[in-house]
């Protein structure tokens, strides 16, 4: 071979291997992550779904990207941030735990596929046609925590027989869950003879001014929705809690954690988990349409004796018998 066409050879080489090499990066699929909590809220939620990522084969970096949106707690970002997955070109929208992200999603595209993971009915706020047939281009796993709430008010009440009203605290932000949890906890508490004072919050300093309100309305406990903004405000939940001696009960674990008397709902992680098996069945070809809403069965009681001691609520052994975990 010639010189001159041996270092034509080699310059061609040097051009096309990085061409080639930009299109196999191009080709690696993207996943967009869209949550309404903040990055740090998510650390453990996101370690769940790379589990489940990884059992559907697929491992960030090597044959899968993440492009990460948070609105940190604010929900009239989550539009935005959406929109600008949908610019991204991403090849399937993941939602874990915040029906506003679905909706969100859903507003800004038909047909990038999406897939969530929530406690509210999907059907009843209008997210899927139905849950074995959800059509369109979403489809997930439905925790049902509406379905729930009935029994937190039932426990509240086995807790604090003598109390005659109780605070239930929602987030009108995300109009759809906050409805059907308050038909909900209002049809509960008529049936079993408990007034209900529903209060509303989308922020923190409502936060505060809902408390405000229940203590001079006299509610001797708070319930909140399964809304998920108030698992990322818990701290501040168990601060007023601990202010104003008011036992609360919420629907997720983390609240529990951090201060609160009593959870009970999903066990949201493995939730998480499911929804990156899902996630990865979509990148493998299967389409939203043709696969059926999942339902969570896992529902937890967790329970902190440790702040009922500090508020002074004699927890029952009929309550104690059932958790499945303690914090002593």
């Amino acid at each position: 071979m010639r010189r001159r066409d041996f270092n034509s050879l080699v310059g061609i080489a040097a051009v096309s291997w990085p061409l080639a090499a930009f299109a196999q990066q191009k080709a690696m699929p993207v996943i967009g992550f869209l949550s309404g909590w903040s990055s740090g809220d998510s650390v453990e939620y996101l370690e769940y779904f790379r589990r489940g990522l990884a059992e559907s084969g697929y491992r960030e970096g090597q044959n899968v990207e993440i492009e990460f949106r948070y609105a940190e707690g604010r929900f009239d970002r989550l539009p935005e941030l959406a929109a600008d997955l949908v610019k991204r070109q991403v090849d399937v929208i993941a939602i874990p735990n915040t029906t506003a992200s679905a909706f969100a999603a859903k507003s800004a595209t038909q047909t990038i596929p999406i897939v969530f993971s929530l406690g509210s009915d999907p059907v009843e706020v209008g997210l899927v046609a139905s849950l074995n047939h959800p059509g369109g281009n979403l489809t997930g796993l439905t925790a049902l925590q509406t379905a729930v709430t009935a029994k937190r008010v039932e426990m509240v009440r086995e807790l604090l027989p003598e109390t005659p009203r109780i605070a239930f605290l929602t987030n009108p932000a995300n109009a759809a869950l906050a409805a059907a949890d308050t038909r909900e906890a209002r049809q509960t508490a008529r049936r079993i003879g408990l007034d209900l004072l529903v209060l509303n919050a989308t922020n923190p300093g409502e936060i505060e001014a809902a408390f405000a309100t229940l203590v001079r309305e006299k509610a001797g406990a708070l319930l909140t929705n399964s809304e998920s903004y108030f698992m990322i405000q818990r701290n501040q939940l168990s601060s007023l809690a601990f202010r104003y001696a008011v036992p609360t009960m919420y629907a997720y674990r983390e609240n529990a954690v951090a201060g609160g008397l009593m959870s009970y709902g999903s066990n949201f992680l493995n939730a998480t988990r499911r929804l990156g098996l899902y996630t990865g069945r979509i990148l493998n070809g299967e389409k939203p349409a043709d696969l059926p809403v999942q339902q969570a069965t896992d529902i937890e009681l967790v329970i902190n004796l440790r702040t009922a001691k500090t508020l002074g609520v004699n927890m029952p052994q009929s309550l104690l018998q059932r958790a499945d975990e303690v914090i002593q």
